[in-house]
């Protein structure tokens, strides 16, 4: 298959009225138009079933307080990559950011952002939502008033072994660790915290293929934590921090996504305001990020990025400036070359690529 389809996430304030499928032709990185394929509020983040073919997506909205707006959504996947509605659940909390599942495909994980808690989600045997499982608020601020009055979480992923889930919250500056109960979908508190220096602002989290490695970009100080993470204690402990912008930039600007490539050679981050991804060569043996390079997005905002699952392409979602732009990824380097023409969607903000499972 020469045509890979994606899925596009979106707000939906402006033109867009939700979630958008289109195309990457893996011969030349070129993008077909995008089809609209599921009408949803600000369906801001997706994730897909590790062995479904069911796409999940929250609804980011904020209704006074009215938590059962917030949603969890799931949507059957099918030939021709059109959506089938399968239902969805209430996040326990506002402004839901962020959806994952566990490796096993038994739960549906969500960062509500705006009322800082998390939630997992059962799944029956056909990906649908059953009910909410456990919810946990989280407590507390950190030093930046405007940001960090109290707790954000950002996203929500289990780790490598999938033992245990990791939230991150900017709020807090800090990464909450839980034991996942396999058997009823409570996270259980471990008591172990990532602490990041105040005012860093976590917001995503990304595990290397080796399991042992951990990378944390900061939004607000545009930096990136590599990290060692310990399946067995479920402990995280920072080894080296790097800036995501050139020493030159004096500009204003935050990070959003980080991604390492399948080879687990390259690391990959976006920063708003200077609008490019930054690129970072890793060297496992000595556990160091290397500043590679930037490449601009051509676009505003690229709030998100996803690779193919081949590591052949990376495409960038510019919000502010309304596109989706392909880049093919050269094996050697690390660094992106422009293909094929952008796409035009509104208000893009998560990007993930579908390889059919059935």
């Amino acid at each position: 298959m020469n045509k890979l389809p994606f899925y596009v996430g979106t707000y939906t304030s402006g033109t867009s009225r939700g979630i958008h499928r289109s195309f990457l032709n893996l011969d030349d990185g070129t993008l077909s138009p995008p089809h609209l394929v599921a009408k949803v509020d600000n369906p801001t983040f997706l994730a897909l079933h590790p062995q479904l073919d069911v796409l999940y997506s929250t609804s980011e909205v904020r209704h006074g307080g009215q938590r059962e707006h917030a949603q969890a959504l799931a949507f059957k996947i099918n030939e021709d990559a059109t959506l089938m509605a399968l239902g969805g659940l209430p996040t326990g909390g506002e402004g839901p950011c962020f959806v994952s599942t566990d490796l096993a495909g038994k739960f549906v994980f969500v960062a509500n952002y705006a009322s800082g808690s998390v939630t997992a989600l059962t799944l029956d045997a056909e990906g649908r939502l059953q009910q909410r499982a456990s919810t946990v608020q989280h407590h507390g601020r950190s030093v930046e008033p405007a940001r960090q009055e109290g707790p954000h979480a950002h996203c929500i992923m289990t780790d490598p072994s999938d033992q245990f889930v990791c939230a991150v919250d900017l709020g807090l500056d800090q990464i909450v660790i839980y034991e996942l109960v396999r058997a009823t979908g409570e996270m259980r508190d471990t008591g172990n915290l990532f602490m990041a220096n105040p005012g860093l602002g976590p917001r995503h989290l990304a595990f290397h293929p080796d399991g042992i490695h951990a990378f944390v970009i900061h939004e607000m100080a545009s930096q990136v934590s590599t990290c060692k993470w310990d399946s067995q204690t479920g402990t995280m402990s920072e080894l080296q921090r790097v800036s995501t912008l050139p020493k030159d930039f004096s500009g204003t600007s935050s990070t959003a996504e980080i991604l390492v490539h399948p080879s687990g050679k390259f690391v990959y981050g976006s920063n708003r305001g200077h609008d490019s991804i930054a690129i970072f060569d890793f060297d496992v043996s000595s556990s160091r990020l290397t500043p590679a390079g930037h490449c601009a997005t051509l676009g505003k905002n690229p709030r998100n990025f996803r690779l193919d699952q081949s590591g052949a392409y990376l495409l960038a979602a510019n919000q502010d400036s309304h596109s989706v732009v392909a880049f093919r990824i050269d094996q050697h380097s690390g660094g992106l070359i422009q293909v094929g023409a952008p796409i035009e969607i509104g208000s893009p903000c998560c990007i993930k690529f579908f390889m059919p499972k059935s």
